[in-house]
C-alpha cells in the first residue's frame, strides 16, 4: 500500500453533528491566473478562477476532510467559505 493509501485509509471520518433544517457549505476559491490571457470555461471554471462545492451537514467536519487536498493544490492566492447555516467565514490559503 502507498503512503497516500495509509494516510487516507488512516484518516478519522468525522461526525456531523445534528444541524436540524440548516445547510453548510465548504466553497474553495482558487486564483488560476493573474492577467486574462485566455479563458478556461466549464461548469467548476472561469473567469481565471476554480470553484470547487462540497455540500452536507457540518461546513467543519467537510473542510476537515478536504483540507489536506485543498492546502495541496498549488494555484494561489486561494481561500476558503466556511458557510455554516446564514453564517460564512473566511479563511485565506
Amino acid at each position: 500500500m502507498s503512503d497516500v493509501d495509509e494516510s487516507v485509509s488512516a484518516m478519522e471520518t468525522p461526525v456531523a453533528p445534528e444541524s436540524g433544517d440548516e445547510e453548510h457549505a465548504v466553497i474553495a476559491h482558487f486564483r488560476l491566473a493573474s492577467g486574462d490571457v485566455g479563458e478556461v470555461d466549464g461548469n467548476e471554471f472561469g473567469e481565471g478562477e476554480a470553484v470547487v462545492y462540497a455540500y452536507g451537514p457540518d461546513a467543519d467536519a467537510l473542510f476537515k476532510v478536504m483540507e489536506p487536498t485543498l492546502r495541496g493544490l498549488p494555484f494561489r492566492p486561494a481561500h476558503i467559505v466556511l458557510r455554516r447555516g446564514d453564517s460564512e467565514s473566511r479563511l485565506d490559503l
